[in-house]
């Protein structure tokens, strides 16, 4: 995988494709690629690397359409120029880029191989393109379809034929390929973001579909010829959302966007008359929310985190077992799926792979599902069909700060309406909602205040290891401070319920090992503080993460927030602990933005 970019029409597809990686740099990714198709050849270009290194090898004029691009995060292959994509067949007549895992891929290309194809990458995606060249008919379409009959996978694919220039083909099936509508031209994307500044229509294709892109038209199909039609869709973000502006980083930018997000999130969705909630995209009556028994959280990285909060929140408030767990796993133990249950998925993107599998499990067995996303129009928020958009703009850095903040937000909301059909008080309800309005000005002070921030960061930033620990909502909070610690400065931190210490743990605590306490000053306040001195009897340095107050004996810093109602603490607590992510990352020098190894959008299982 990582990012698909593919142009057709009256202009020279060179500098589309190229400004389409750029802004799809943020993905992660380890190499870059370019083909584009000129008087019945193929002109192709590839680098190891970042973007830059591309455009130093490409031609000054590179002239020629229809074109297709990629950058790749490696799966199959190391990271090279040999493997980088696009990939071609034989005789470099067909080009291909490919995001997603072809699982029978050493199978075919042993059958290749035996017909005398010869393979010049260590890729999956290669066979695609020798496929396609065997498959070769009147229509390109057909090439493609024959071939993908043969594949097991996943893939987002774009195809070119030098040959045959008047037509791009695209395919889908459990990785996004999104269609730009322009005047006399077409666009193909893995992400919405690379479409930016050059059309504000989009169509987002369905597993199982193919679509021919023709400068003035395209046309959309089943995998087997049937015939679909597509509703165009207004591209929500501008090209000046996308920007860095001013800062150094986008993840310091998006942080600093959160008061803001955190309003849109909100929008129109507090009642005070009745002291709840409106959350018209739910779709689901209050008779058969009150049929639900059981909830359960699904998604990856920060969204399963964020769940956890969200689960917290929804046994608080609506008092209905809720439970979060990673997408990932989900549907590889044959999950029960009970009719009395409702089943979240949470995804930035909202085109996790992993996520998407465990909704399609879901809706397999008939239960209810819906989607808590980022990204209007994603594979996830099709599949659910209802759901909460989070409406937070768009992130570009790789590590999720404003959207694990703004899910957060988006399961107060989701706990508050479920409460209120149940046992929630209008009394409660009008003070939650009170302090979900005054939230926005709230994280505005915790960002405003770094230099706390900084002290701390310029104390851990050379130790080897650290822990986080909280209880209750706070271990959400901790998970998720020790998530994007590792993340971003590549220092190696884990997170335990601050019960669990003493169970092991403990061993490794000692006067070199930091642990940073999630202390809001709420019932489990004394509790905490015996974590706190089993800690310091073993001399192990102490920091502190709560609400204004007198501090415990033997905490070396402290980072503060503004108290709120007890139910929100975990979204004003975590503030703090990204500031810390982020700036212990500049002190170590590493790549913010854009982490080692890590992708933004992981499209494959």
């Amino acid at each position: 995988m990582c990012g698909i970019v593919g142009y057709i029409g009256r202009q020279d597809a060179t500098p589309i494709l190229m400004e389409g990686l750029h802004r799809l740099e943020y993905r992660g990714y380890d190499s870059a690629g370019v083909a584009v198709a000129r008087g019945g050849e193929l002109r192709l270009y590839k680098s190891q690397g970042k973007v830059r290194e591309l455009e130093r090898l490409l031609p000054k004029s590179l002239k020629g359409s229809p074109g297709i691009a990629h950058t790749r995060w490696a799966t199959h292959g190391e990271p090279s120029e040999r493997n980088a994509h696009p990939h071609t067949d034989s005789s470099n007549r067909y080009a291909i880029v490919h995001n997603g895992i072809i699982e029978n891929a050493a199978a075919l290309r042993a059958q290749l191989s035996a017909k005398g194809v010869q393979f010049r990458s260590d890729t999956d995606s290669e066979v695609l393109a020798h496929l396609i060249a065997m498959m070769d008919g009147e229509r390109l379409q057909d090439a493609v379809r024959a071939a993908l009959q043969l594949v097991q996978g996943a893939y987002g694919l774009a195809v070119l034929d030098a040959h045959r220039p008047e037509a791009l083909v695209v395919a889908r099936h459990g990785s996004p390929v999104i269609l730009g509508i322009g005047e006399h031209e077409m666009f193909v994307a893995s992400d919405s973001a690379a479409l930016v500044g050059h059309t504000r229509s989009v169509v987002h294709l369905d597993d199982g579909e193919i679509a021919v892109l023709h400068a003035d038209r395209y046309e959309t199909a089943t995998l087997e010829g049937g015939a679909t039609v597509k509703v165009p869709l207004a591209l929500e973000w501008d090209g000046q959302a996308l920007g860095k502006g001013e800062f150094a980083h986008y993840m310091h930018k998006e942080m600093l966007e959160q008061p803001e997000a955190i309003r849109r999130t909100l929008g129109g969705r507090l009642e005070r008359r009745f002291a709840t909630t409106h959350l018209g995209g739910l779709e689901i009556a209050a008779r058969e929310l009150l049929e639900i028994r059981r909830i359960k959280i699904l998604g990856c990285g920060s969204a399963y985190l964020a769940g956890c909060v969200g689960a917290q929140l929804i046994e608080q408030l609506a008092r209905v077992p809720a439970h979060a767990e990673p997408a990932s796993e989900f549907r590889y133990r044959n999950p029960v799926i009970e009719a009395d249950t409702l089943y979240i998925a949470v995804s930035q993107s909202g085109e996790t792979f992993d996520t998407l599998a465990a909704v399609q499990e879901v809706t397999r067995k008939g239960g209810r599902v819906l989607g808590i996303v980022n990204v209007v129009g994603s594979a996830i928020a099709r599949a659910c069909g209802r759901g909460i958009y989070l409406h937070a703009g768009p992130e570009i850095a790789v590590v999720a700060t404003k959207t694990f903040t703004c899910t957060a937000v988006a399961f107060a909301l989701l706990a508050i309406h479920l409460g209120r059909l149940r046992d929630l008080s209008s009394a409660n309800g009008a003070r939650l909602i009170a302090a979900l309005e005054a939230l926005p000005e709230q994280v505005a002070e915790v960002l405003a205040a770094e230099a706390p921030v900084d002290a701390v960061a310029r104390e851990v930033a050379n130790c080897q290891s650290m822990f986080f620990v909280g209880r209750a909502a706070g271990h959400a909070v901790a998970m998720e401070g020790a998530l994007k610690l590792k993340e971003v400065s590549y220092l190696h931190a884990e997170a335990y319920p601050a019960s669990e210490l003493k169970h092991g743990p403990l061993a490794l605590i000692d006067a070199h090992t930091p642990t940073m306490m999630v202390l809001p000053r709420d019932a489990l306040f004394e509790k905490n503080l015996s974590t706190i001195e089993e800690i310091r009897a073993r001399r192990g340095p102490i920091y502190v993460v709560t609400q204004p107050g007198p501090l415990p004996a033997g905490v070396r810093g402290a980072l503060q927030v503004p108290a709120s109602e007890p139910e929100l603490d975990a979204v004003l607590l975590n503030i703090p602990l990204q500031l810390l992510a982020y700036r212990v990352a500049c002190t170590r020098g590493t790549e913010v933005d854009q982490p080692r190894n890590l992708a933004k959008s992981v499209t494959v299982e």
